[in-house]
């Protein structure tokens, strides 16, 4: 067997749970590890020379791998964990680059994630994460001071279709991973 091959088998295995939502979870969280490296590439092809300052954001890489790990103890804390981490990302990406950069749109698919990953009977999770999502926002929109490193005014507009684009793909990998996962637990 390829090492390629070995590897494909190792995600699949490291994501794989019996629970259909914590599965779905599982993907989406490894989807973004494996996306990470790409960002900063994007920035610079996209948007412009940012100093490498984009390397910041593999600070969340290990808790974003960390996911599967978690859900394999608790499948809740699994579920749970993903949008936390999306969140807190966010709001470090929103300082580190600007507001103007809108990386906070990726708050979106945060709270979708947040919506859809968790059950009914597991609402007061799901309302905390969507209050640490909307409580942040409000707290922290225009409050975030100086970028660590600051873009013209073209530059954050190409940042700003870049991210959009972005949280586009997002927002559709995350709605066919769970409705996915729902039709298998209709099945």
């Amino acid at each position: 067997m390829s090492v390629r091959a070995r590897l494909f088998n190792w995600i699949g295995s490291y994501a794989r749970a019996d629970d259909p939502l914590t599965a779905a979870s599982n993907v989406i969280a490894l989807i973004v590890v494996a996306n990470q490296p790409f960002y900063p590439l994007y920035i610079r092809f996209f948007v412009g020379d940012d100093g490498w300052v984009s390397l910041m954001t593999f600070f969340s890489t290990p808790f974003f791998l960390a996911v599967p790990a978690l859900a394999r103890r608790s499948s809740l804390a699994g579920r749970a964990m993903l949008p936390i981490v999306g969140v807190l990302n966010t709001f470090f990406c929103a300082k580190i680059f600007g507001q103007a950069s809108g990386v906070e749109l990726f708050l979106c698919p945060c709270a979708m994630i947040a919506g859809m990953a968790l059950r009914a009977k597991e609402r007061s999770t799901m309302l905390a994460i969507l209050a640490l999502a909307f409580g942040g926002f409000l707290a922290l929109h225009n409050r975030y001071g100086a970028p660590l490193h600051p873009f013209s005014d073209a530059e954050y507009a190409r940042f700003l279709s870049m991210n959009a684009v972005s949280v586009g793909a997002l927002i559709g990998l995350v709605a066919l991973q769970y409705s996915s996962a729902l039709a298998k637990r209709t099945l």
